[in-house]
């Protein structure tokens, strides 16, 4: 031991008396981060994660690739190793303490640039800074292993100079040290997990943004573990003590050899793609953390109170202030300045009753249709359109759960999602017969993936159970028969209180379709929390209002759906000329409807099934009435249904509402606060308060005199992040 502790303290010596060690070890990465600190704005939030983690990795391939890899060249060209050969001493103890010094060299740079992170830039000091401490060592060590072997295979300062170069600038360039992967075309995405400091800076964003373990991380360390015993292993067999010995050209694949781990942990990531999916995440993150002031704007706070001249300031990803009046220089908060003068800021808008699968209108080509490609693309319709939240009340089950965790865990842009799962209905009418005539294997998946039909209560309990299982956000059962009774059965009331009583027992929020007050009463009986369309053919009595005020039971009328129908049925295109609708909908989408519409409008006397049993006059006296009497109103917008869009529909729904009588900070008031709360989600998002979720809409004009002005969108902030907006539709 006393001789390994006798060379590292000789080569600590040597190592700061060197000018090159101090100004690449700690000059230039500190460079960097001050000037890269200042381009990046590092006081207004995230960016300082992004400039501490290019530092680290910087001063990580300096001392492993310039430290390791060219001093050892240095000495043996310069007859240093010579002296050692005479010595009863072998290669490991030299090369152990050469790793050993680098590292001790290194560290020092590592706790300044958390220090200056911390003190200067507001950084929080990482939860599990053991484990970032450990990581580093290990990156360390391994690019070390990588410097040696450059360092064992060549013949002169030379040969030295142009490997290092190449390993250093790859690395540098190719890694996410100085551009971030996320930007990387896909070919070169797949390129950079070849890449050994990929995986560094990988390892290091998941410890500070997402404070990962480093078990989380156990294939780059792995990996990197590796490449340090290969490294070390190869150094030994190929040492040389003098410039005299040389080696032939062909050694200098050795160097491959020491890649070996990072050869086979890119063929996995190139087949598994977890890190570039984690590395969008990362970067989302990332983006969720600046600072913003908006200020000099009206602010509806979703729980009907309006500031007329405030400012919101947004600091990591949440509100951490609303200010009426007395409001502070961007400056003095550290924040980017949103000047929204004459603009109204809101909490992003929620649609409660969406059918995601289905596109609400025509192709001519349906062979092209991909469904789960066009929710994905919903979800960036909806967050184009400020709506930061939306409802699956029935699709696909696999299909929806999938786009789910796709978009929410932020890997793809698109409103936060909920999902019921399948639909809890009767079998028999029209449906029963077109079950019947499927096959029994497409049958049961239909069955599973979009409806139940339990014949029992106790089926009927089971099935609640497989869902809650799958971690769905809500039930929904359908008492309307649909169709004028022609498209199901009615839900029998008892299996109707079964599903509801085991709905409650998993704490699952149960919703009913209903068509008629006898549907309404059911369901009130069986103790839902909410009531989707309500009726749109019959007058819904005071009573079953004022039982709905005493349970606390949500109200959606889906207005948009009554008003679509009868359009649809006589073909009218009014619906597909709105500004938002032309932006957000697929072209091919509106080409194809339009000429459905056109079809439709020469052969008016065709209906669809149950347009007749829909009258938009019955349905707004009841939303007016409902609102009267103090019942928790609710936007749901039952988009997917013939001209009723996956994207602007809730502002449609909003303005047929103001039209029924509803003022327009009710209706506001029931896209935002009511129906975030209705989705569980009131202490994150729906109103702009301190602590949840900077997510919000900011629009031209005053929504409160105008609800048009809902429409006329400035900008859309999501968790805290300032959407680009032309760019929802352009994610790979």
């Amino acid at each position: 031991m006393k001789p390994y502790l006798a060379l590292i303290r000789n080569d600590v010596r040597l190592a700061f008396r060197q000018k090159a060690v101090i100004f690449f070890n700690y000059m230039m990465p500190l460079g960097f981060f001050f000037l890269f600190a200042q381009i990046n704005h590092a006081e207004r939030g995230g960016a300082i994660i992004q400039v501490i983690t290019m530092v680290l990795v910087i001063g990580i391939l300096g001392n492993g690739l310039f430290g390791g890899g060219m001093r050892a060249v240095q000495e043996r060209e310069n007859n240093i190793l010579r002296r050692y050969k005479v010595a009863p001493i072998s290669p490991l103890p030299l090369l152990l303490a050469s790793t050993v010094t680098g590292l001790l060299v290194y560290l020092p740079l590592v706790f300044v640039t958390v220090a200056l992170a911390h003190f200067r830039y507001g950084m929080e000091i990482p939860g599990n800074s053991i484990g970032l401490f450990l990581f580093i060592v290990v990156g360390l060590v391994a690019i070390r292993s990588i410097g040696l072997i450059i360092s064992s295979v060549v013949n002169s300062v030379q040969e030295s100079m142009i490997l290092v170069q190449i390993a250093y600038m790859s690395m540098l360039f190719l890694s996410g040290t100085t551009f971030p992967i996320a930007m990387f075309p896909g070919w070169l995405k797949i390129v950079s997990q070849f890449i050994p400091a990929t995986h560094i800076v990988s390892g290091l964003q998941n410890i500070l943004v997402q404070g990962e373990s480093l078990a989380a991380n156990w294939q780059a360390v792995g990996a990197l573990v590796l490449t340090t015993v290969i490294g070390l292993l190869l150094c030994v067999k190929l040492f040389r003590w003098e410039k005299e010995e040389k080696m032939r050209p062909a050694a200098k694949f050795w160097v491959l050899a020491v890649l070996v781990p990072f050869a086979l942990l890119g063929t996995w990531q190139a087949h598994a793609n977890d890190n570039v999916r984690k590395s969008k995440i990362v970067d989302r993150e990332l983006s969720r953390t600046r600072s913003f002031l908006i200020r000099n704007a009206r602010i509806f706070i979703g729980d009907g109170r309006v500031i007329e001249n405030g400012a919101v300031l947004v600091k990591n990803g949440k509100i951490a202030t609303v200010y009426d009046g007395n409001i502070p220089d961007e400056k003095t908060v550290n924040a980017q300045l949103i000047e929204a003068a004459g603009k109204t800021v809101l909490p992003g808008l929620v649609d409660s009753h969406v059918h995601l699968a289905s596109p609400g209108g025509f192709l001519a080509d349906w062979s092209k249709y991909d469904a789960n490609k066009a929710m994905t693309r919903a979800l960036a319709a909806y967050l184009y359109s400020g709506v930061t939240a939306v409802k699956s009340v029935g699709d696909p089950l696999d299909s929806v759960l999938g786009v789910r965790s796709f978009v929410n865990s932020g890997e793809r842009l698109g409103a936060e999602f909920f999902l019921v799962g399948s639909l809890f209905t009767a079998p028999g009418g029209l449906g029963a017969e077109i079950m019947r005539g499927l096959p029994e294997n497409v049958r049961s998946s239909v069955n599973a993936q979009f409806l139940r039909l339990p014949q029992s209560p106790v089926e009927a309990k089971q099935q609640i159970e497989a869902l809650h299982g799958m971690h769905v956000d809500g039930i929904k059962a359908i008492m309307d028969a649909g169709a004028g009774g022609r498209l199901y059965n009615r839900l029998d009331p008892q299996i109707l209180n079964a599903i509801a009583a085991q709905a409650r027992a998993d704490g699952l929020p149960i919703v009913v379709h209903t068509g008629d007050v006898r549907d309404i009463e059911d369901a009130l009986a069986a103790g839902v929390n909410g009531i989707e369309q309500g009726s749109l053919r019959q007058r819904i009595p005071d009573a079953d209002f004022a039982l709905m005020v005493k349970n606390g039971v949500t109200y959606d009328p889906t207005l948009s759906v009554a008003e679509a129908l009868p359009q649809f049925a006589a073909g009218k295109l009014e619906l597909m000329n709105r500004s938002l609708v032309q932006q957000v909908v697929p072209k091919e989408l509106l080409a194809g409807t339009k000429k459905m519409l056109e079809s439709r409008r020469a052969q008016a006397s065709r209906k669809p099934i149950g347009e007749d049993t829909v009258d938009l006059a019955i349905a707004k006296d009841n939303l007016f009435r409902a609102w009267k009497a103090g019942v928790i109103l609710i936007t749901g917008t039952d988009a997917g249904n013939m001209l009723v869009f996956h994207g602007p529909s809730v502002q449609h729904e909003l303005a047929l509402w103001v039209k029924a009588g509803i003022p327009p900070e009710a209706a506001l008031k029931a896209a935002t606060l009511n129906s975030a709360r209705a989705l569980g989600a009131g202490a994150r998002f729906g109103s702009l308060e301190s602590g949840k979720d900077a997510t919000m809409l900011v629009v031209d004009g005053n929504p409160l005199q105008d609800i048009h002005a809902t429409e006329a969108i400035s900008f859309v902030m999501f968790k805290g992040e300032r959407l680009n907006r032309a760019e929802l539709f352009n994610q790979d």
